[in-house]
């Protein structure tokens, strides 16, 4: 009996203890314990870490201060972008715009005849409604009956914007082109109306200028060329 409590007093005194039943805990280690000593606070002062230890006001305010430097950046950034992007698409629907008159322009110069570049030709040396060194306007027979008027279209050089008139008379002619869309220059060159020759009928139209979107003073400048082949054949 005296060698039973023997043993047992060395377990108890050992470095395990009993925490429940058939369960035992190891207790730390001299090693680990001197690792549980109270931290230095860079004040000098003691600061023990327990478990209800949290944030003091000072890294409070530092974190919060952070966080809304590096919102206030990146928010920015993102409504920049956000702007940036509208200008982009507003500036792609201007030069669509362009790009669909001029597209309709040479579908209807395609399939008329009767081309005239003689009107607002700046020098020529081929036939009598032919203009080699650029027109700014542009006369022709449009598809379908012969008693139709005449199709014009016309650069107006005081609004800067390209005119298309159905009743014959360039009096009546409409602007196709966007108001954001600024015509710098624009020439019609024809070759071939004259009937019989070797040469159909044919426009080369060149246009420069420059287009920028609403609300923006950035412009974005442009040089299109577009040719039209008269489809009937010039016999």
């Amino acid at each position: 009996m005296d060698k039973i409590k023997h043993k047992l007093a060395r377990f108890l005194t050992s470095e395990y203890r009993f925490v429940g039943m058939f369960s035992f805990r190891r207790d730390p280690s001299p090693a680990s314990k001197a690792d549980l000593r109270p931290l230095r606070a860079p004040h000098g002062g003691v600061r023990r870490l327990t478990a209800n230890s949290g944030f003091t006001l000072v890294e409070m305010v530092v974190a919060i201060a952070l966080f809304s430097i590096v919102m206030v950046v990146c928010v920015g950034a993102l409504l920049a972008l956000v702007s940036a992007n509208r200008k982009a698409q507003a500036l792609q629907s201007v030069m669509n715009n362009l790009n669909i008159a001029l597209d309709g322009m040479a579908r209807s110069i395609r399939m008329g005849n009767d081309f005239d570049g003689s009107t607002g030709c700046t020098g020529n040396t081929g036939g009598p409604n032919d203009c080699t060194g650029g027109s700014t306007t542009f006369e022709f027979q449009s598809f379908g009956s012969t008693s139709d008027p005449h199709w014009i279209y016309n650069f107006n050089t005081v609004t800067h914007r390209l005119e298309r008139s159905t009743s014959g008379s360039i009096s009546g002619a409409a602007p196709i082109t966007a108001p954001e869309v600024t015509i710098d220059e624009m020439l019609f060159y024809v070759v071939g109306t004259t009937r019989g020759d070797t040469v159909q009928p044919k426009v080369v139209i060149v246009i420069k200028g420059s287009a920028g979107a609403p609300g923006s003073s950035s412009r974005t400048t442009f040089h299109l060329q577009a040719a039209a082949v008269q489809r009937v054949l010039d016999l």
